[in-house]
């Protein structure tokens, strides 16, 4: 699957922003202007000035909504509900190269506080795996003691756990050891 940049790095940034709620014993990742300072900082969200409470409330709400739309039962539902963020966040799209990126587009307006950059731009992101018949690469991680969201990228949609390096590796290495004490006293 041919992915721009742009929307790779939108994807990824939705998935910190869904995995950021606080869910399994997590707390929130994003509870207090300082974690929104940071998500934003890290993530290299453009044109954001100054943050307040009602940003932090705005993409707190944004994110559950990116939520619900990993946990849709079917592509009709996730466009739904995509539909509903892009349109309530004022899309307009523009071709834009900046920050040392490549032509890419913006798909909030001018202006557009954090929460309807990432409602604009995140939305447009996972519209274009609905788009492209792949609403079923939106997962959660496997592991049982996780769920943690992640898009499946893999050639053949395999991927099971949120990252390779902790939680399959974990889940392997147990069944590994697993399998070695059956045989030892079996």
């Amino acid at each position: 699957m041919l992915i721009p940049h742009d929307t790779r790095i939108a994807l990824d940034t939705v998935v910190d922003l869904v995995n950021s709620a606080p869910e399994g014993g997590r707390g929130d990742g994003l509870g207090d202007l300082t974690a929104l300072y940071t998500f934003v900082r890290d993530h290299r969200v453009s044109g954001v000035e100054e943050l307040t409470d009602r940003d932090l409330r705005a993409v707190q709400a944004v994110r559950g909504r990116f939520t619900e739309v990993f946990a849709a039962p079917d592509s009709r539902t996730a466009a739904e509900l995509i539909n509903q963020l892009v349109a309530a966040a004022g899309t307009t799209p523009q071709l834009t190269d900046h920050d040392g990126y490549d032509w890419h587009v913006h798909y909030f307006a001018p202006g557009a506080s954090v929460g309807d950059h990432l409602a604009a731009d995140c939305g447009m992101a996972l519209a274009f795996i609905v788009v492209a018949g792949e609403r079923e690469r939106l997962r959660r991680c496997e592991a049982p003691d996780c769920g943690r969201a992640f898009v499946d990228l893999s050639r053949n949609r395999s991927r099971r756990y949120c990252d390779s390096r902790t939680c399959g590796n974990r889940l392997h290495v147990a069944a590994y050891r697993a399998r070695r004490k059956e045989a030892a006293t079996g």
